[in-house]
């Protein structure tokens, strides 16, 4: 998880989705493209699949094609796609009503979509916790 930030209203988290759900996760939004194998659906709430990168994207960085400060403005570019902006309508509307935990299966939290989307709805006015 990542550090904490504070603002009026909204708390979003982020978790690695392998990692068992707790009771403090509040609702669990899965933010990938693809449905992640071995994860049964009771694990999470929320897939909003329109908030992961785009596959060429996500290709890129994986390769190696790019690095993550090349990779890191593009995703953040991506979520002004319409469907991209729906999405985060709706984790910020979750977020009005109680925690949201951002899910995604990257191990590393630093170089990783729901660590940027975390900084993102923070910089847009959300709150942050870990």
């Amino acid at each position: 998880m990542t550090g904490v930030r504070t603002a009026p209203g909204e708390r979003v988290a982020t978790k690695r989705v392998y990692d068992p759900p707790e009771a403090g996760d509040g609702t669990r939004v899965l933010i990938m493209r693809y449905w992640p194998r071995g994860i049964r659906k009771e694990k999470v709430d929320v897939w909003l699949r329109e908030l992961g990168p785009v596959i060429p994207l996500l290709r890129a960085f994986l390769d190696g094609e790019i690095t993550w400060k090349q990779y890191r403005p593009r995703y953040l570019t991506g979520l002004q796609r319409p469907e991209a902006q729906q999405a985060l309508a709706e984790v910020r509307r979750l977020a009005r009503r109680g925690r949201v935990t951002l899910l995604c299966g990257c191990a590393d939290p630093r170089r990783c979509h729901r660590t940027l989307l975390q900084e993102h709805l923070l910089d847009s006015g959300g709150e942050a916790s870990s």
